[in-house]
């Protein structure tokens, strides 16, 4: 039997988890972070060196509670959150701290692209979603209001590069991991060249991009400095995996036409294993798999279960003191008191757009049907549902264009964890859900990826069959799923085509 060390690195936490060759969990240590820091309303930032400490602090605490299982590891590999702008000095310094995924600040795109890329993307529609896409690059914002920094940056790079790079000396990062605002073409898994049609969008000149590997490949070794700072073994050998959405995709064993993986996450979405590069949605990359041979159309509901944490902060505060004093978690008691809710939610209804989407850059989100006996329990309720209509928009319009042919859907992330939701997600999807025998896919996925390099596997079929253990399994309501898919046909997909002209004004007079 073999053991691998997985260090998830998640936007909420972190953790250091060994995994053997049958999808054991032997051992885990979690650390969840403090809150983010917000210089003004809307920024979230945080220090590349904060996330290496954290991975130090885990793997020390993993040497000291199980030291066995820690030199029995054959190899280790690091799997992170995605779009995350971490800019490097010449010496490979942090110059600043990294902007995340989820920073709301927006580039000033007023500078015009070249004359071509203009003209080719009014000409098919995709001007609005590339000025979307340019106000997100969060190292055009940084060209605009800190240019001093600016010229002293010599590599833009994800927060999985930096830590690998700490970990190793080298700085190298896998194609499965450059999911984000970089000049990078997706269906090619290399960098844009300069005459790349979409290149100018991003605004990063090619010198300042790192060299790419395959999933699977060795990054490096645990050298002894590291590894007297870390607790990992000296020649410990270091495995590039890929995002952690790509590596949950993995670890819920979706690698067939049939199967869709959906995350419960801070960002939900829906993601396919495909073996061939195919468009999730009109002018959307499908992303590089961990597997080398596949690729991971998505689609991403921005701020997904997110959404309930703002909405505990926000609507919930009285229920906190509650669940500490029963050591329960507030999203418990909440999910006690949807249950008298019908399917439908009495008629309400959401559509979970808090943060735009390319295709559709002028969304907001929006409640519909408020009658005076809604309760607060009646909008949690039809966060949930909103999202899942969100998910079963992506997955149809995925397989349709994938010609895919989904006969169940596997789940991970936080919300997974609670049946209820998973019920509700059998009933709006109306496919049978399977859950897997652990919480930590993302950290099995990048453990499997990790045992293929190793030859422990020789394929991604036998790692699934042999680590992939489906232990749940959620069928729809007939009842419930015919509520659902009326709501969804009759009101949820019109309701955008309804509020766009609604939002194009509010976003209009936003950017005045």
């Amino acid at each position: 039997m073999s053991n691998v060390l997985v260090v998830d690195v998640g936007t909420q936490s972190m953790r250091g988890i060994i995994f053997d060759d049958k999808g054991n969990l032997l051992v885990k240590k979690q650390i969840k972070y403090p809150p983010y820091k917000s210089l003004e309303k809307g920024y979230v930032e945080q220090s590349a060196d904060f996330y290496f400490d954290t991975l130090c602090e885990i793997t020390r605490n993993l040497r000291e509670v199980a030291p066995d299982l820690m030199d029995s590891v054959i190899a280790m590999s690091i799997d992170t959150f995605r779009d995350t702008a971490v800019l490097l000095d010449e010496n490979n310094k942090p110059l600043r701290d990294c902007i995340l995924w989820s920073d709301q600040r927006q580039a000033d795109t007023s500078a015009k692209l070249p004359l071509l890329q203009r003209f080719l993307f009014k000409l098919v529609g995709m001007d609005r979603a590339i000025k979307a896409i340019r106000k997100k690059v969060k190292t055009n914002w940084v060209q605009q209001n800190e240019p001093e920094l600016w010229d002293k940056t010599d590599k833009v790079v994800h927060i999985s590069a930096y830590l690998n790079y700490r970990l190793t000396g080298n700085l190298i990062d896998s194609y499965a991991s450059t999911i984000g605002h970089l000049p990078f073409d997706f269906k090619k898994k290399k960098w844009h060249t300069k005459h790349g049609l979409l290149y100018p969008v991003y605004g990063l000149p090619l010198d300042k991009m790192i060299p790419i590997c395959n999933p699977g490949d060795m990054m490096g070794e645990i050298s002894p400095e590291i590894a007297t700072l870390t607790g990992l073994k000296a020649g410990l050998k270091v495995i590039a995996s890929g995002s952690d959405k790509g590596c949950e995709t993995l670890g819920v064993g979706c690698v067939d036409k049939n199967v869709a993986s959906v995350s419960f996450g801070t960002s939900a979405s829906v993601q396919f294993s495909a073996p061939r590069y195919f468009e999730p949605e009109q002018f959307m990359p499908a992303y590089p798999s961990v597997l080398k041979n596949y690729f991971n159309p998505e689609v991403q509901i921005f701020r997904g279960y997110w959404t309930i944490s703002w909405f505990v902060e926000n609507f919930a505060q009285d229920l906190i003191a509650q669940a500490n004093k029963e050591g329960r978690h507030v999203e418990e008691l909440l999910n006690e008191q949807i249950t008298t809710i019908p399917a439908g939610c009495d008629g309400l209804i959401l559509q979970p757009f808090w943060q735009a989407g390319l295709t559709t850059p002028e969304a907001r989100g929006s409640i519909l049907g408020f009658s005076d006996f809604h309760t607060r329990a009646h909008v949690y309720r039809a966060i949930i549902e909103g999202i899942d209509f969100a998910l079963r928009e992506g997955l149809e319009r995925m397989a349709k264009r994938g010609h895919h042919d989904i006969e169940f859907v596997a789940v991970s992330g936080g919300g997974a964890q609670s049946d209820l939701i998973c019920q509700i997600a059998a009933d709006i999807l109306n496919k049978p859900i399977r859950r897997v025998q652990t919480y930590e896919t993302s950290g099995l996925g990048a453990a499997m990826v990790t045992f293929m390099a190793c030859g422990v596997f020789k394929d991604e079929r036998e790692a699934v069959d042999k680590m992939v253990h489906y232990t749940d399994l959620f069928t729809p309501n007939p009842d419930n799923a015919k509520v659902y898919d009326d709501i969804y046909k009759n009101v949820y997909l019109k309701m955008y085509k309804k509020l766009q002209k609604l939002y194009l004004y509010i976003d209009k007079k936003q950017d005045k």
